[in-house]
């Protein structure tokens, strides 16, 4: 644009003023879409069969394509992990907005850890993967966790707020906890009901004051109330004894409510 001070014309660039254009992102061709799509198909299968340590030369082989083109799509294995979980990881983000306004936070709270667990525990190794990358937000598993850790925040503070929870618990410890927990019950697969009853553990240590029994004072001893609706127990009967699973359940329960339901059902909607 010309202007013209003391008679000398003089010409103003617009290009400091102009807006700042980004490079436009060119979309695959046909050809590379596929292969893209085949190594995603293929990994999913090698990862579901053997594990995230699965050889890549072997998912390329059945993919139909060279390492290179594998290596051209994703950099590195953590990063091919991420692309093949993310369906399973906005399912799990889906979930978490469902549950955003549960009536029972802590209850809330505990189902979705437990589709953590399910999610975790179909794919050996994938525990100890995303345990790393909680640590490295330049992971290629970042794209899983680091939504994740919000996800669970947001979901962690409303238990806080409830009182169902400590508030010195972090979500980055709980999501460390709940990929622990997924990590044991991969190596015992012979044991169903392992998650339930270490989340179940995990959670009575992360009980709020609110649902913690009060401490006797110092030097007097506790005395513990008969309820009143359960009858006398007559001298010499025996007492029935229940499995230590069934008392954790119980407990679990009364903090955060009705049973949650089984894992993976919300997968099943």
């Amino acid at each position: 644009m010309a202007t013209e001070t003391a008679g000398q014309p003089q010409t103003t660039s617009t290009a400091a003023t102009a807006p700042a254009r980004t490079p436009d992102v060119r979309p695959m061709r046909a050809d590379a879409r596929r292969n893209y799509e085949r190594l995603l198909t293929e990994a999913r299968t090698a990862f579901t069969e053997h594990g995230t340590d699965t050889s890549l030369e072997d998912i390329a082989r059945r993919a139909g394509v060279g390492i290179g083109t594998l290596y051209r799509h994703f950099p590195n294995r953590t990063a091919l992990m991420g692309a093949v979980f993310q369906g399973e990881v906005d399912a799990l983000l889906a979930h978490a907005r469902e549950l955003a306004d549960a009536p029972q936070p802590c209850a809330a709270l505990v189902e979705w850890l437990r589709a953590i667990i399910t999610h975790a525990t179909t794919y050996r190794g994938l525990s100890r993967a995303l345990m790393t990358a909680s640590a490295d937000d330049s992971s290629g598993m970042a794209r899983c966790s680091v939504p994740m850790r919000e996800a669970g925040g947001a979901l962690l503070t409303r238990a806080q707020q409830a009182g169902a929870v400590r508030p010195d618990v972090s979500i980055s410890d709980l999501m460390q906890l709940t990929n622990g927990i997924a990590l044991a019950v991969e190596e015992s697969p012979d044991d169903p009901k392992l998650a339930d009853r270490l989340l179940t553990l995990t959670l009575r240590g992360l009980k709020g004051r609110t649902t913690e029994q009060r401490s006797p004072s110092p030097g007097r001893r506790a005395t513990v109330t008969r309820p009143r609706h359960l009858p006398q127990r007559r001298r010499g009967a025996r007492s029935a004894t229940r499995p230590p699973e069934a008392s954790l359940r119980d407990g679990a329960e009364r903090s955060c409510g009705p049973p949650a339901p089984p894992p993976g059902a919300w997968l099943r909607r």
